[in-house]
């Protein structure tokens, strides 16, 4: 069976409740359902951020489930598409290089990856968590926009999200090892990896939408 997404966990079956509003106010107005600032103006959007909001509040965290609704959204619009790597497949991505798809016309995608294999911290001095995967879509001005998913697990009612936005930079870089190298003390040994910080998160984006177009990652993908 395959494994749920945080928008499956968070958004159904509200999604095809809610999001169809959102879709024809957004073509009605002739925003672009991209543009994060557009989207939040939208009455339908703004409404269904204000239900999903805890009755005690979310304070800082408002910015973080906007951003949530959005890349759901996006993510409904574009079909659900879920792009999924098995250990072997994460392993090439990690350590290629891929370049961007410049043909790739999604507007949103969803990369799961293998569970407990990718770990990263929300903030500085956080605990490190599982990155059950991200969500991408292209920002207006050609910037990617990255959500990445964090501590899913049954025991717990929620998970923590983290975005980063940016373009395609030369490549992450770390003063003392290499790119997706796990920091946690004996990952390396059980054959796990770290995010160390947005550039890294951007990166995995960018690399995301080569997917299906390199021959060893594409054998790796799972439907």
């Amino acid at each position: 069976m395959s494994r749920p997404t945080p928008s499956d966990l968070v958004f159904d079956p509200l999604a095809d409740d809610r999001f169809p509003a959102i879709r024809d106010a957004l073509a009605r107005t002739g925003r672009d359902p991209r543009d994060r600032d557009a989207f939040l103006m939208v009455r339908e959007s703004a409404s269904l951020i204000r239900d999903l909001r805890p009755e005690g509040g979310v304070g800082e965290g408002m910015d973080q489930l906007a951003a949530l609704v959005h890349h759901a959204y996006l993510f409904w619009a574009g079909a659900r598409s879920v792009r999924s790597l098995d250990r072997a497949g994460l392993e090439l991505l990690l350590s290629t290089e891929l370049p961007p798809d410049l043909n790739d016309d999604a507007l949103a995608w969803y990369l799961q990856l293998p569970e407990r294999r990718v770990w990263a911290q929300a903030l500085e001095g956080a605990a490190h968590e599982p990155l059950d995967g991200i969500f991408v879509h292209h920002a207006p001005a050609g910037d990617l926009r990255v959500l990445g998913v964090l501590g899913i697990h049954a025991d717990r009612d929620g998970f923590t999200v983290v975005e980063a936005t940016g373009p395609r930079l030369p490549g992450p870089a770390r003063l003392d090892s290499a790119p997706f190298s796990s920091v946690l003390p004996g990952g390396a040994a059980a054959g796990l990896y770290s995010i160390a910080g947005a550039a890294e998160l951007i990166e995995l984006g960018w690399r995301s939408q080569a997917l299906e177009q390199h021959p060893g990652t594409a054998a790796a993908l799972r439907a």
